[in-house]
């Protein structure tokens, strides 16, 4: 059977080990004026990056996820990736959702302030809490962190609030709103994939980066 990319978010879930850094990759220039003030301008919309690693592994484990990674051809092809440390929200750990089982992780974008970093959204439990830190994934690919609480009404809508990045260009409500491990296409960074093992037990860890490709 073909391999089909991006790979799916079962990839970095049979990985054992932890994203110990994603965050923000800021593109943008910056210039120091003779006072001392720092003056950043955008030249584009951030993107998402990681850093994985592995616990260490048995010999036939590491090879086995050697060739997951030799997969990605450094960088040429695509994998689903989210923060694994937010499969579920703040306020929801391990998916005790207000309604149990009924609600399935996907609500919908409603509003979209003028200024594309404010959202609404609806379809949610009654009695949500959106907390900061939490992640969304809107639509398809796009991945945004919770920059401010906010609580669904008994109808399921929330107010406005902040999200960063801010949403892309092209993006509108109504769309897809997920909760539930929200991710976005990623790409090994090339040259960043580590596998190296002990001279005397073979076990070794494996570290690499990602950055998100659009």
């Amino acid at each position: 059977m073909a391999i089909t990319y991006p790979l799916p978010l079962s990839f970095l879930d049979d990985l054992p080990g932890w994203t110990t850094e994603f965050e923000l990759l800021w593109r943008q220039e910056q210039s120091r004026t003779a006072g001392g003030q720092t003056i950043a301008k955008d030249l584009g919309s951030p993107l998402w990056q990681m850093t994985v690693r592995s616990k260490v592994m048995k010999p036939n484990q590491l090879d086995h996820w050697r060739a997951r990674l030799a997969s990605l051809e450094n960088g040429l092809k695509t994998f689903r990736a989210f923060p694994k440390s937010r499969c579920y929200p703040v306020a929801y750990p391990n998916g005790s959702w207000p309604t149990g089982g009924a609600f399935d992780g996907i609500a919908e974008l409603t509003t979209i302030a003028a200024n594309r970093k404010a959202v609404s959204l609806h379809d949610l439990p009654a009695g949500y809490q959106v907390s900061i830190g939490d992640y969304i994934q809107i639509g398809d690919k796009d991945l945004h962190m919770v920059m401010e609480p906010a609580l669904a009404a008994s109808d399921g809508y929330t107010g406005q609030f902040e999200v960063r990045p801010h949403l892309w260009p092209g993006v509108v409500a109504p769309r897809n709103a997920i909760v539930f491990k929200p991710s976005c296409v990623m790409a090994i960074v090339p040259g960043s994939v580590s596998t190296t093992a002990d001279l005397a037990t073979g076990r070794g860890s494996i570290t690499f980066q990602a950055i998100e490709a659009r």
